[in-house]
């Protein structure tokens, strides 16, 4: 917890009591390069009014989920709020790669409308192995796009998880927006991709997008309250990675003397349980650059009011800093659950189970 408590006064102390003296670096107050629409419900009086009216509606609510990427970690900790939050949530479609042992067993414990695999071979076992468990509610089973399309399209949805990988997310996504359905946005390449077209289509058609991974989810909770133009920066914070401890000298030789220990090592993270494609950008640090897009596009601030601090524990999963110099930050299990179960309840706090220490 020292290295946690010295990166916070660290970041106090530099961001905070210095900016009383100075401008930040970047926008230097200017308001230069940031958004004045943000994708996210932050940061302008209407976003306001609209968290304080959805807060005053209470927890007591039924959200119906499609959720794309059902097989992968995303999918499955998702289901598994909505098994904690059985009235909270009703499963309308799924859409995974071509797991379809996996799928069949989650068409049967959720019965969506839809059922999409990737392929049209994946889609029939997944027929087949429905019928042998003497499927009472078969879904409309689908595959390739047209499925994936079918799953963020379903009338019936009013909230879209994209748990699935690349920009692939994309044309879902803008479709779900069109038919005015919220984003619980798990997938940074669709902002990443398409940002510029994925703003005026958010404001235009009245939707949410609501961060799903920690860090962004973290950055979001952390704005609710704070009034149009109280940010000052972003604080992303970083757990370094797979190879975080590991000397540039260290890396070479076991690159030469074992590569393939080297990629067992990029795709296990030390703190997360992730995907592989993520779990690897995190080695690289790439990830962290695409993230900074990402909160840009969320959050509306400048590239250059966004910063980024590494943080092995964490604990702190980002910060945001207001004008007023305060720092505020969210702190959590690393569980993706938590910023994943406030992104379909957002703006409110379901009970949970608490996890073991």
């Amino acid at each position: 917890m020292k290295t946690t408590c010295a990166a916070l006064i660290a970041l106090s102390v530099v961001g905070g009591a210095a900016a009383f003296s100075a401008p930040r670096s970047g926008s230097k107050g200017t308001g230069e390069g940031w958004l004045k629409n943000p994708s996210a419900p932050v940061n302008t009086e209407a976003s306001m009014k609209k968290t304080l009216a959805k807060s005053l509606e209470g927890a007591e609510f039924q959200k119906r989920l499609s959720l794309l990427g059902s097989t992968g970690s995303i999918g499955t900790q998702t289901l598994e709020i909505v098994d904690a939050c059985p009235d909270n949530f009703v499963v309308d479609a799924l859409s995974a790669g071509n797991n379809a042992e996996l799928m069949a067993e989650q068409v049967m414990k959720y019965s969506p409308k839809i059922a999409s695999l990737a392929t049209e071979a994946a889609a029939n076992e997944l027929k087949e192995r429905l019928e042998g468990a003497g499927c009472k509610n078969m879904p409309e089973i689908m595959f390739g796009d047209e499925g994936i399309l079918a799953c963020s399209t379903v009338d019936t949805a009013d909230t879209v998880v994209t748990g699935i990988v690349g920009a692939a997310g994309l044309k879902p996504t803008i479709e779900a927006i069109k038919l005015g359905k919220d984003i619980a946005l798990a997938n940074k390449e669709t902002l990443i991709s398409g940002g510029p077209v994925i703003l005026p289509l958010v404001e235009k058609y009245g939707v949410n997008m609501l961060p799903a991974d920690s860090e962004h989810s973290a950055i979001f909770q952390c704005l609710q309250g704070v009034p149009e133009g109280g940010l000052r920066r972003v604080i992303l914070t970083a757990s370094g990675g797979a190879f975080r401890d590991f000397s540039k000298d260290e890396l070479f030789k076991m690159c030469e003397e074992d590569p393939r220990a080297v990629q067992a090592k990029a795709t296990t993270h030390p703190n997360w349980d992730m995907g592989a494609k993520i779990t690897l950008d995190s080695a690289t640090m790439m990830n962290k650059g695409l993230e900074v897009i990402e909160a840009h596009y969320l959050f509306g601030a400048s590239y250059d009011d966004i910063d980024i601090v590494v943080h092995p524990q964490s604990i702190v999963h980002s910060m945001v800093e207001t004008q007023d110099t305060s720092c505020l930050a969210q702190l959590g299990w690393a569980d993706m659950r938590l910023p994943l179960v406030y992104s379909v309840s957002w703006p409110h706090r379901l009970k949970m189970p608490v996890q073991a220490t």
